[in-house]
């Protein structure tokens, strides 16, 4: 809806392998991808990019795999929205004008922007470790079943 589809599958990924990672397993591509729905070889890219942005750990190895370890899972969701798309859905104009400001408004303005700080509030109170938490307990879930 907001995020582009590789923001959608990122944050998607990042919620899986923490639950997955929780005792210290490390999760593979192919798991990942089947985890949530994603083509194998695009959710690839996007754990390598998450990888060196250090939103997710990586090892090599037979043993190797992504993980998320406790210091990430106080990563935030807007952290990954910044990673993957940018600040453009923070800032930018829901017409997709680079001209819009206060001073020259488009006709979303002033909606929009009351829509774009409130997703902005709620992403950036929202980290990885809670919604792991809400998955182990049931709360939520990020496959359809």
């Amino acid at each position: 809806m907001f995020f582009s589809k590789t923001c959608e599958y990122a944050i998607r990924a990042v919620i899986f392998i923490a639950q997955k990672s929780e005792g210290g397993r490390k999760v593979g591509i192919k798991e990942v991808a089947a985890g949530i729905d994603s083509p194998e070889h695009f959710i690839a890219k996007i754990l390598q990019d998450l990888s060196k942005r250090e939103l997710i750990q990586s090892s090599k190895g037979p043993n190797g795999g992504f993980y998320v370890d406790s210091s990430a899972k106080s990563n935030t969701l807007a952290d990954i929205v910044r990673a993957i798309d940018g600040e453009k859905i923070f800032k930018g104009c829901g017409l997709g004008l680079k001209s819009c400001s206060e001073i020259k408004p488009c006709p979303l303005h002033n909606d929009f922007k009351e829509i774009r700080n409130k997703m902005h509030l709620t992403l950036q109170s929202a980290t990885i470790g809670e919604f792991n938490e809400n998955l182990n307990l049931g709360l939520s879930y990020i496959k359809e079943r």
